[in-house]
């Protein structure tokens, strides 16, 4: 079975790791997205671009992409993320907050990037941002690793500098017991989605964990820093096992 990893050149060099890790045990090639030629002859492409476009037009060849189109296109975009939860019975902080204190963030937006605290009324509604009320318990959240339908792992971060509580941003990670509760809410979400290799993000409001965001192309650090699960290989070896290898 023939198949490629998609990066994107920033994203490529960003997570070197993950690149060599991936492309060894699977003996697959890197494409870069938007500079390299995706090869005709291919069964199935690894995408970590968050891009969802490229898996709509590799599952229109017939290529089986991990994640899938429809998974990426819902993680990609806030606004329809939320929206979707909320038809399905799950709990978010209210969106389309029109007073403050509000969290301002870009529908496309991840890393805690762009993403702001408004403490004052009389802000401007920009246009592919989402206004969210915040949760009570402000710099701290939970992040969940799936594979194929698993729990893997989940731990807490936390930053006493910032309200995002992202590792990138100097938040401290700390492995989770996650409650039965939050295992069924976990597992509630995830039976909601088509997917193969997520990050499922929680935030706290008066102690309790209410959906927040899905992470497409989700990172591993935290988990080799904090954990002695080898995550990517655990990908690599569900992929193999969903391409009959």
């Amino acid at each position: 079975m023939n198949g490629i990893l998609i990066y994107t050149e920033e994203e490529a060099r960003r997570n070197a790791f993950a690149v060599e890790k991936i492309t060894g045990l699977l003996e697959i090639p890197l494409v870069i997205s938007g500079k390299d030629e995706i090869p005709d002859k291919i069964d199935f492409a690894v995408n970590r671009t968050d891009n969802a476009e490229i898996a709509e037009a590799l599952e229109v060849r017939g290529v089986r992409v991990f994640n899938p189109y429809s998974l990426s296109l819902l993680a990609n975009d806030k606004r329809k993320c939320y929206e979707f939860m909320q038809k399905n019975g799950i709990e978010i902080m209210p969106i389309n907050q029109a007073t403050a204190p509000v969290v301002e963030k870009p529908i496309d937006g991840k890393g805690g990037k762009n993403v702001s605290l408004i403490t004052e009324n009389g802000f401007e509604i920009k246009e592919g941002y989402v206004y969210q009320k915040p949760a009570s318990d402000m710099g701290k959240d939970l992040r969940v690793w799936l594979i194929g339908g698993e729990i893997i792992a989940s731990i807490l971060r936390v930053n006493n500098n910032d309200f995002r509580s992202n590792f990138c941003l100097g938040g401290e990670a700390h492995i989770y017991n996650m409650s039965k509760d939050e295992q069924r809410l976990v597992q509630k979400i995830a039976s909601l989605l088509e997917y193969d290799y997520i990050g499922m993000d929680f935030v706290f409001d008066n102690g309790r964990a209410v959906f927040n965001e899905i992470e497409d192309a989700v990172g591993a650090r935290m988990v080799y820093e904090k954990t002695d699960i080898d995550i990517l290989k655990l990908y690599c070896d569900y992929i193999k096992s969903e391409m009959g290898k």
